[in-house]
């Protein structure tokens, strides 16, 4: 019997309808997959099926009778459980308390031991040296997604709702979430797995439904559907030329690095990014790559000798990196990049409000300055005074970009450019990408997705503990070469370790 179902759901915001009659049926011992480009209706569906939007027409149907959530919680006491893509996590407490939190052990006394005595088995079962007395807030972006893993699986779920689980996390790690996700089938849990990265719906997915424009417009059982054949039901065309054609570039140099070491994560590294070039930085999650960037624009302390155009700059924060011709794109759009309760425009404008005026804002400019960044980067919004936190993640991603842009810098550093970015909306950041490179501006790209850093790069650096492990290009610049430079089976020469 289907454990839960959407029956003929439909649901609006007030006059716009977002979902059409949608049918979706979760079975035991099965894994589900729900992709889309953003906007389609994913997230609509989620929160549905975990109690946190109602349907505007349909039912919902738990074992094969009609049900109603009042809340979050009223599903999870069914059994339904969601692990949220933006974390649902309470940065001041420990990782013990997170995990059980609302459900604490032990009644009026609290029995914190066997709280962290559970919470260290379930770290254990993800394999993950995390300590269950951490803060959270002292964790890193993917050792807070195990723990958000780890605080789905406390809570013995009959469904588990994944929304882009694996985006921040290692390959090892993806890994284990794999076996968890066996582990979890063989044991008849029905599973629901939203992801962007359609290699892994094509490795997991029992079942496919695809949507475009919150309508069902496939659904496939295993096998039945290519990688290419789940994009192309996505974007409702043929996907040709994903990655834009490399440009050339001259010799003339945009910037070089000599010796940079933040202390305790970066150690000597040198690079040079050419006029026009697109540089991309790889490497395993916690091999300095992120902490090269902000070290180079100022956000982390750094020694070394940093020259812009051949001049030598220093740059003790993010405002002389802005001054020296620098920008900086953070790959946490959510918490470091946008002001998510703020309007489009004051997210825009925010970092650059000296162009717009001195001791009186020019209003209109900023205007004028939102309406070139929605032409420019394809913003998609339907209200221009709507925050940011209601628009889809690649939308979010492109104000970021355009509010980079925003001081017309000559050297931009991104860091993740499309994490958690359906397949249409990456192909369009790649464009845009290519479009600066194209201007004269040297590019440097940290990402971890390795097609993505291969099919954008001109040539890539590889980091491993904090050092610069070696380059590749050309024909040399493979994922397998990517992936034994990174973890040291060979060095830059193509020796052995």
């Amino acid at each position: 019997m289907t454990t839960l179902a959407l029956q003929n759901v439909s649901k609006s915001f007030g006059p716009i309808l977002v979902l059409h009659h949608v049918d979706l049926a979760l079975e035991p011992g099965q894994v589900h997959a729900l992709i889309g480009e953003n906007g389609a209706g994913k997230s609509t569906i989620m929160k549905i099926l975990g109690g946190f939007l109602d349907p505007t027409e349909g039912q919902i149907a738990l074992d094969g009778q009609p049900v109603t959530f009042a809340s979050g919680p009223q599903a999870e006491a069914q059994g339904i459980v969601v692990i949220h893509q933006e974390f649902n996590l309470a940065p001041d407490l420990t990782v013990a308390a997170n995990v059980f939190l609302g459900r604490e052990l032990g009644g009026f006394r609290l029995n914190h031991a066997l709280m962290r005595e559970q919470t260290a088995a379930l770290l254990a079962r993800l394999e993950t040296t995390i300590s269950p007395d951490t803060l959270i807030r002292d964790l890193s972006v993917p050792d807070r997604q195990m723990v958000e893993i780890a605080k789905a699986l406390s809570r013995n779920a009959r469904v588990l709702i994944m929304d882009e689980p694996s985006a921040v996390l290692t390959h090892r790690e993806v890994g284990t979430l794999y076996d968890q996700i066996d582990r979890l089938r063989a044991d008849g849990v029905a599973i629901l797995y939203c992801s962007h990265r359609l290699d892994e719906v094509a490795h997991l997915a029992d079942r496919i439904t695809v949507l475009r424009d919150g309508r069902v417009v496939r659904q496939a059982v295993r096998g039945e559907l290519t990688e290419d054949g789940m994009a192309t039901a996505m974007v409702g065309r043929e996907l040709e030329d994903f990655y834009p054609p490399k440009g050339g570039h001259g010799d003339d140099i945009a910037l070089q690095v000599h010796g940079l070491t933040v202390p305790g994560r970066v150690h000597d590294v040198s690079l040079t990014l050419k006029r026009g070039e697109v540089l991309g930085i790889a490497g395993l999650v916690g091999s300095g790559r992120t902490e090269l960037a902000e070290g180079i624009v100022g956000l982390l302390p750094s020694s070394g000798e940093i020259r812009v155009q051949g001049k030598p700059v220093t740059i003790r924060d993010l405002r002389d990196a802005v001054a020296a011709g620098l920008a900086y794109l953070t790959e946490d759009r959510k918490e470091a990049g946008l002001l998510l309760g703020k309007n489009l425009q004051t997210n825009l404008t925010l970092t650059t409000l000296d162009r717009f005026g001195n001791w009186r804002l020019d209003t209109r400019a900023e205007s004028a300055a939102l309406d070139q960044a929605i032409s420019e980067f394809d913003i998609r919004v339907k209200d221009r005074g709507m925050v940011a936190g209601k628009l889809s993640g690649g939308n979010q991603q492109k104000l970021l970009l355009a509010k980079t842009m925003l001081p017309d810098p000559d050297i931009i550093i991104i860091d993740e450019p499309t994490r958690g970015i359906d397949v249409g909306t990456k192909r369009q950041i790649y464009s845009f990408i290519r479009r600066l490179a194209g201007q004269g501006r040297g590019i440097i790209v940290i990402s971890s997705e390795m097609t993505e850093v291969i099919g954008l790069s001109d040539r890539v650096l590889v980091m491993r503990e904090g050092r610069l492990a070696g380059e590749v290009a050309g024909d040399a610049m493979t994922e397998d070469n990517i992936v034994r430079l990174a973890m040291g089976v060979i060095t830059d020469s193509g020796k052995a370790a």
